[in-house]
C-alpha cells in the first residue's frame, strides 16, 4: 500500500481590524469594564449601547436605530459590532459604507434592500445521521491517475472511528478520501461525516498539539459511532432570495454579484420563511446593518430606510458619522449630521470621544496580540504617545510594518520609528503637501 503523503496546503489569513471584537465590555450591571471583550476605554458610550442591547432583546426599538457620532477613529465601529457581539454570535453583522450606495451596477433601493436583507437571519435546524468519533485508525489507499499515469491520487479510505461507548471501521469512497487529505486529518483527530452527502468535517483533536498550527481541544464523543444528529445552521434572507430568483439559480450563490431580485421572489421568500416559523422548522434572528459614514446618503436613501425600519422584517439599524450640521445629500437644506430631522427624530443617539493615552496603549497591545506580533514596552509606549498625538488608525496601521522591519521578530521602539519615517500621519502628510506648494509659488 502506498505511503499517505502530506498534501501542501497555501493558506492566506486576514487579520480584519475589528477580529478582536467579542461584545461590549460590560459587567452585569451593565457597566462598562476598563477593558473587555477586546473592547477598550469609550465607558459612556459602552454602557449606552448596552442598554440599546436591552431595548432590542426587549423589542423596545421596533421602528427606530442608532446613530453613532464621534470623530474618525473613536471606536464607533468597534461598537457597533460589540452591539452585534452581544445580541448572538450567529446574529449577521453587515457593514456597509454611505457612499457604497451609489453603484452602476444597480438602483439605490436595491442595494440598500439586499444590504436589509443579508442582515436578517433564518436559523433553520434539521435532523442528520452522521458518523462521529475519534480517528483510531486510518488508512488511505491510491491508484493512478486516469489522465496522468505518474500522478496518485487517492481511490478509497479505510477508517476506524472510536468514541467512549463504541467503535467501527468502514470504507470510504474517493470523495472522502480528498476530504481528508485536503483538511489534514489524521489520527487522533475528531470528525463527523454526513451519511448522506458525505461531507466531512473536523471537530478538533483529542491530542495535546505542539507546534504552531494549534487544533482545537475537544473530548471523545459517547455514544454510538453511527448516531442520528440534529444540526442547526443559519442563512440570510438575502441568499435565500438569490437560492430563489429564476435569474441567478443556486450557481449565483457562488457566481453572482450585481443582480437584481424581484420584489416578487422576496415576497415568495417572506412568506415560505413565515411558514417555516409557524411549523416551527426556522427561527428569525435579525442581525446589524452598520451604515458608516451615513451623512453620504441621500435623501431617497434615508426616505427607504425610514420606511424598511418599520417593515415586520428588518435588522437592527445602526448609521455612524463624524460630520457636524451639513447639508443633505439631494437638498440644499443643512440639517444636524446630514440626516433628515424626521429620521433623526427615530435614532437613540450615542457619542464617542477620542482615545486617551492609556486606551490607546492598551489597544495596541491587543491588536498586537491578535496580529501574532511581539513588541516590547518601550515600542508599546510609543505607539500609544504617537496614537494620543495623531490617531489610534495611525498607531495601529505601524504595527505591521514595523514587525516587518524588526525581521518578524519581537518590535523595538527603533522599528516603530523607521516604521513612522516611512509612512506619514495626515498632518504631516499635509504639511508636506503645503510645503511643496508654497516652493513652487
Amino acid at each position: 500500500m502506498a505511503m499517505i503523503e502530506e498534501v501542501p496546503k497555501v493558506s492566506f489569513e486576514r487579520v480584519g481590524m475589528h477580529s478582536h471584537i467579542r461584545g461590549l465590555g460590560l459587567d452585569e450591571s451593565g457597566r462598562a469594564r476598563f477593558a473587555a471583550d477586546g473592547m477598550v476605554g469609550q465607558v459612556k458610550a459602552r454602557e449606552a449601547a448596552g442598554i440599546a442591547v436591552q431595548l432590542i432583546k426587549r423589542g423596545k426599538l421596533a421602528g427606530k436605530g442608532i446613530l453613532l457620532v464621534g470623530p474618525t477613529g473613536s471606536g464607533k465601529t468597534a461598537i457597533a459590532m460589540g452591539i452585534a457581539r452581544e445580541l448572538g454570535e450567529d446574529v449577521p453583522f453587515v457593514q456597509i459604507a454611505g457612499s457604497e450606495i451609489y453603484s452602476a451596477e444597480m438602483k439605490k433601493t436595491e442595494f440598500l434592500k439586499q444590504a436589509l436583507r443579508r442582515a436578517i437571519g433564518v436559523k433553520i435546524s434539521e435532523e442528520r445521521k452522521v458518523y462521529e468519533g475519534a480517528i483510531e485508525k486510518i488508512e488511505i489507499k491510491k491508484t493512478r491517475h486516469p489522465f496522468n499515469p505518474y500522478v496518485e491520487v487517492p481511490d478509497s479510505v479505510l477508517i476506524t472511528l472510536k468514541t467512549k461507548d463504541d467503535e467501527k471501521t468502514f470504507r470510504a469512497g474517493r470523495e472522502i478520501a480528498y476530504q481528508i487529505l485536503e483538511q489534514g486529518i489524521e489520527e487522533g483527530d475528531v470528525i463527523q461525516i454526513d451519511a448522506e452527502s458525505g461531507r466531512v468535517s473536523k471537530l478538533g483533536t483529542t491530542k495535546e498539539e505542539e507546534g504552531i498550527f494549534l487544533k482545537r481541544r475537544v473530548n471523545l464523543p459517547t455514544g454510538p459511532v453511527l448516531k442520528i444528529k440534529e444540526f442547526t445552521y443559519t442563512v440570510t434572507l438575502h441568499d435565500l432570495d438569490i437560492v430563489n430568483s429564476r435569474a441567478g439559480g443556486i450557481l449565483s450563490l457562488f457566481f453572482g454579484g450585481g443582480m437584481e431580485i424581484n420584489d416578487e421572489v422576496r415576497q415568495r421568500v417572506d412568506e415560505t420563511v413565515k411558514s417555516w416559523v409557524e411549523e416551527g422548522k426556522a427561527v428569525l434572528v435579525p442581525g446589524v446593518l452598520f451604515i458608516d459614514e451615513c451623512h453620504m446618503l441621500d435623501i431617497e436613501a434615508f426616505s427607504f430606510l425610514a420606511r424598511a425600519m418599520e417593515s415586520e422584517l428588518a435588522p437592527i439599524l445602526i448609521l455612524a458619522t463624524n460630520r457636524g450640521k451639513t447639508r443633505i445629500r439631494g437638498t440644499d437644506i443643512e440639517a444636524p449630521h446630514g440626516i433628515p430631522i424626521d429620521m433623526l427624530d427615530r435614532l437613540l443617539i450615542i457619542n464617542t470621544e477620542p482615545y486617551k493615552k492609556d486606551e490607546v496603549r492598551e489597544i495596541v497591545k491587543i491588536r498586537a496580540r491578535e496580529e501574532g506580533i511581539e513588541i516590547s514596552d518601550e515600542a508599546l509606549e510609543y505607539l500609544a504617545e504617537l496614537g494620543e498625538k495623531t490617531s489610534l488608525r495611525y498607531a495601529v496601521q505601524l504595527l505591521a510594518p514595523a514587525h516587518i522591519i524588526a525581521g518578524r521578530k519581537k518590535v523595538e521602539r527603533e522599528h516603530v520609528k523607521k516604521a513612522e519615517e516611512y509612512f506619514a500621519d495626515i498632518r504631516r502628510s499635509i504639511s508636506f503637501v503645503e510645503k511643496l506648494e508654497g516652493m513652487l509659488q
